[in-house]
């Protein structure tokens, strides 16, 4: 059996890590392979141009985005999913509140605080 360090997770039960002034998020839930983030954005927020080894797909819960994956730019919103591959320059810059899902494979060690 896998073992996730949280399996059945409220979202209350959860603080908010402040990333920075307009950007929060709460890890969910991981293993060593896989990891469930939920980032909240202030308009204005920017997820900086970045890449990881992991792979990262992402739902957009609320809000609207313009994301930017290998070059290529689109605006997505609520219901809207985004996939990137790994080491591939990306990044988000939030155009209306709004709430992501992020998932990696493997978990985001950086992420988790020891």
């Amino acid at each position: 059996m896998i073992q996730f360090n949280k399996t059945l997770v409220e979202d209350n039960e959860l603080p908010w890590e402040v990333v920075d002034a307009k950007i929060k998020r709460k890890i969910m839930s991981y293993n060593d392979d896989l990891m469930l983030v939920k980032v909240a954005f202030e308009q204005g927020g920017i997820g900086a141009t970045h890449k990881h080894p992991h792979l990262q797909i992402s739902y957009l819960v609320s809000g609207v985005f313009e994301i930017t994956i290998g070059g290529e730019m689109k605006t997505l919103k609520d219901g809207d999913v985004y996939f990137v591959p790994s080491d591939v320059l990306h990044g988000a810059v939030c155009l209306a509140d709004g709430i992501l899902i992020d998932v990696f494979n493997p978990m985001r060690e950086d992420f988790i605080k020891n």
